[in-house]
This record gives C-alpha cells, structure tokens and sequence, in this order.
C-alpha cells in the first residue's frame, strides 16, 4: 500500500528550471551569512540548508567550495560597482556599501589584500587581485578631486578591514565605522545596494 503525504508533509513543488535563478541567488545569500557566521571553512551542506535546498542544487550552480566563495566575492565587488555607478553616487554612499560587504562577508576582507605579496602566480590570486582592482577603480570614479582618500585609497580600506573583527555583523559593522572615523572618513548608511 502506496502511502500518501498529508498536506503538512508534503514538499514544496520542484519548478524545474524556473527556480533556477532564485536558487543560485538563496544560495549566494546563504553562503555570505554562513560564512560570516562560521568562516569559510564552514559545510557546503550548511549553505544548502540555509538556502532551503538540498546538496544537489548547490552542486549543480557550484563545483565546488571555490566556485561558492567566487560567486559571493562577485556579488560583493558588483554591488560596490553599482553603487559607484548610480547617478547619485557618493563617495560616502559607496563607502557605506563597501563597509556592509566588509562587516557580512568573510571572505571580501581577504580579496581587498590580494596584493600579490606571496609572489606566486596563481589562478586564483589572478582572480582575487582582479576582483580587488574592480573595487579600486569603482572606488576611485565616485571620489572628486583633492578627496583625503585619493592618495592612499586602498591602504585606507586595508586598515577599515583590519579591524572588522567579532563575533557579530552588527559587532563588525561598528568596528568598521569607527576605523573610517579614525581615519577622518565619513561613511554613509551601512547596507547592501539596493539598485
């Protein structure tokens, strides 16, 4: 006999190729707040859960642990992009993104000091200076001249990053806003692009 799921038990329908997009996003999310809460070396299957998707889907969109830590390195350096490109653009609006990326993402600190300082040569670091220098320049196209970051813009974002440390984004955040007012920066709101 055939047993029959009640309506509480039942799964949500699978939408095929239509949920595509929006699993690969859950899944992007899921991994910024997993690893900001539990380093990157936290499980795949942690990200999955937080997605609400099983280990198949985040292969599927994902290889591998690497291509995972890409996609949330490129969410971050293309929200900074676009807030640097927005006509209203601010050096202090796009500072503030810069600083939430910093305070949810564990891994965006690494990238911004991928400064090729070990010498080697490798794919990813490749990749990691290539993401950092995108941040730069996005950066450096919503500052205006004689701007007190101009001159030693990314060592500023250096130091704001070396002190977001703690336990909590919220811990984080307000390290990373003191660090810019040492250094005599204002930051506009903290949070994600909203484009």
């Amino acid at each position: 006999m055939t047993e029959h799921a009640t309506s509480d038990e039942r799964r949500p329908a699978n939408r095929g190729p239509r949920a595509a997009a929006g699993n690969r996003a859950a899944l992007v999310t899921a991994a910024r707040e997993v690893y900001a809460a539990h380093g990157l070396d936290a499980p795949l299957s942690a990200i999955a859960r937080r997605a609400g998707v099983g280990q198949g889907v985040l292969y599927r969109h994902f290889p591998d642990r690497d291509a995972v830590a890409a996609a949330v390195l490129e969410e971050n350096v293309r929200q900074i992009e676009q807030a640097a490109a927005a006509e209203d653009a601010t050096p202090d609006g796009v500072l503030g993104v810069l600083t939430w990326h910093l305070a949810q993402s564990a891994a965006f600190i690494g990238l911004l000091h991928a400064d090729g300082a070990s010498g080697r040569s490798t794919t990813g670091h490749a990749y990691a200076r290539d993401l950092s220098e995108r941040v730069e320049r996005a950066l450096r196209g919503c500052l205006p001249d004689g701007h007190r970051l101009a001159d030693d813009l990314m060592l500023a974002v250096a130091m704001v990053s070396g002190a977001v440390t703690g336990p909590t984004p919220e811990t984080r955040e307000h390290r990373a806003v003191a660090a810019w007012r040492l250094l005599g920066v204002t930051v506009g709101p903290v949070r994600p692009f909203a484009g």
